[in-house]
Formats: structure tokens, sequence, C-alpha cells
């Protein structure tokens, strides 16, 4: 769950081509799953819960649009895992964005039900992401959005590989955001 009570700014992170990918494997009573067609609504509660979206009707709206146009990519790329009854509990999914003319794979929405948080779900779902990223995509750099309010997830995006960057493409508009947000996981760590 975010964590709002420290300073916000928003950062990217990069995970150089040929990164290890480090083995989590998912508790029992737990299993991946992809997207199918209804899973909006389990992805909308999920990302709400982390507090992501103000409410599960803005959440499915952002889906619809973003992701919904592509269901044939969404199929192979938008994860869950569900618990042994069926419930979905967090979800990650694997896309790409073009920046300045570049197609970059992206690491996104990444969401783990705050009732199922400290059961090695995030690690493991992370795993299987960039798994899944390298085998859809090629042993490519890859690149996830984050903010100082995730900075529990932020380490373990680090031990998957992912290392804050202050490249000038990404950054757009804010090219302070960098070295703010590192001012600010710095007096967390």
């Amino acid at each position: 769950m975010l964590d709002k009570s420290v300073p916000y700014a928003g950062f990217y992170m990069h995970r150089k081509a040929g990164a290890p990918i480090p083995a989590s494997p998912l508790p029992d009573g737990f299993r991946f799953v992809f997207y199918s067609d209804g899973d909006e609504a389990s992805w909308a509660r999920i990302e709400t819960a982390v507090l992501e979206f103000y409410s599960e009707f803005d959440a499915l709206m952002h889906f619809k649009e973003r992701f919904l146009p592509y269901a044939d990519e969404l199929r192979r790329r938008c994860l869950f895992i569900e618990d042994e009854n069926g419930a979905k509990v967090a979800t990650a999914t694997v896309w790409w964005s073009l920046v300045r003319g570049r197609r970059l794979p992206w690491l996104n929405w990444v969401g783990v039900d705050p009732r199922f948080q400290g059961l090695g779900l995030g690690k493991a779902l992370i795993s299987r992401a960039v798994a899944l990223m390298a085998e859809l995509e090629g042993d490519v750099d890859f690149y996830l959005h984050t903010q100082t309010w995730s900075h529990k997830a932020v380490g373990i995006y680090m031990a998957h590989g992912f290392l804050p960057t202050d490249e000038r493409a990404l950054y757009r508009e804010r090219k302070d955001n960098y070295k703010k947000a590192m001012r600010i996981l710095g007096h967390i760590r």
C-alpha cells in the first residue's frame, strides 16, 4: 500500500538487459493466472485497495481506456495472483510505451491487496513479471515508473535489477523529480 505520509515524487527505474532474474517462488496456496474477460473488476479493486485510485470506478475507467483496446495483448501481459479460493489478490502488467519515438517495455501497475502483503507475493509477482517481459520482449532494457510513496516496493524492484535512473528522455516536464525522489528516499532508508 502506498505510504502517503512521506512527500511525493515520481521517478523512473531502469533494468538493463542481461541483469539476472532472481527466483522468488509463490507461497503455497497461490498461483499465477493471466487476465481473462471480466478481470478488470479485480484489477480495479486491487489497485484501489493499494491507494493508486480514489475509487474502483476511476480505476476501472483507467483500465478500460488504457488496456482494453488491446485485449489480445492484455491476455498475455496482465498477470494476477489468485489465492486457493480463486480470488485475485495481486496484479502486475507488462506493457510498453513510446518515449520520444522509442518503444520501451514497462512494468506497470504492480499491486498486492493489503490483506495479503508481507507473504512474499510482491517478490514472486515481480520475478514472474520480469521473466514474462524477457519472454515477450527479449533480453532488452526494461523500465518502470514509481513514486516515493511506494518506497517499500522500491527495494523489491532493486532486488530484481531495477535501479533509479535520471534518463532525461523519461522525465519530460519534471526533470527535478529524480533528485527530489532520491533525497526523500535517502531520508526514509
